[in-house]
């Protein structure tokens, strides 16, 4: 068994990224292939748009790459790579300087039923259903501020935890679960008032 195999068995980030420092190709090849969902799923959440998540994703591992010799280890390499995920996002839009939205043609139909992370994929789950469901939560989300709106996702759509977040987007913890709190009753009036209007 190779030494990056020994480590992936192990589960053992910090060993890959050691061996990956020092050349293993194989051991960088095994951490993309166990971050690289994750950081789908991170640029998917924010960018929702499949070719932007594709490129941002390849980016984001080519940047680790050439970077990995700077890593030094005091974060985890799951922390930093997600880190290096967020400001790569931020960059496209900047760069844009628009507010990414998803609409139902901008995706063939197979394009819509592979997209990840999105809705109930359940047998005879309709995509113009999960498109209209996705735009709804997407028009609840359209008003935050991006910082808290990355915040929310992160936690609640990726399961981050507090702490990852704030070492992510480089804050304080209480001030995440303060934006968190003010991100969720932001949208909970938001719902209210409209069911009110109905």
């Amino acid at each position: 068994m190779t030494p990056a195999a020994e480590a992936l068995r192990r589960d053992d980030d910090r060993e890959l990224v050691r061996l990956a420092k020092s050349d293993d190709k194989e051991a960088f090849e095994l951490l993309v292939r166990r971050h690289q969902s994750r950081v789908f799923a991170v640029a998917g959440g924010i960018l929702r748009n499949k070719e932007d998540v594709e490129d941002i994703a390849q980016q984001v591992f080519v940047k680790a790459y050439f970077s990995l010799k700077r890593f030094d280890q005091r974060a985890a390499f799951s922390t930093w790579l997600y880190k290096i995920t967020v400001n790569e996002c931020w960059d496209l839009l900047r760069k844009r300087k628009v507010r990414p939205l998803l609409y139902e043609s901008d995706l063939s139909e197979e394009q819509a039923q592979e997209y990840k992370g999105f809705g109930d994929k359940s047998v005879g789950s309709d995509v113009s259903d999960r498109m209209e469901a996705r735009q709804r939560v997407e028009n609840l989300l359209v008003d935050l501020d991006e910082r808290d709106r990355l915040m929310l996702i992160l936690k609640e759509v990726q399961g981050f935890s507090v702490e990852e977040i704030a070492e992510i987007m480089e804050i304080n913890g209480n001030t995440v679960k303060v934006r968190l709190f003010r991100a969720r009753r932001r949208i909970t009036e938001k719902v209210k008032r409209r069911e009110a209007g109905r």
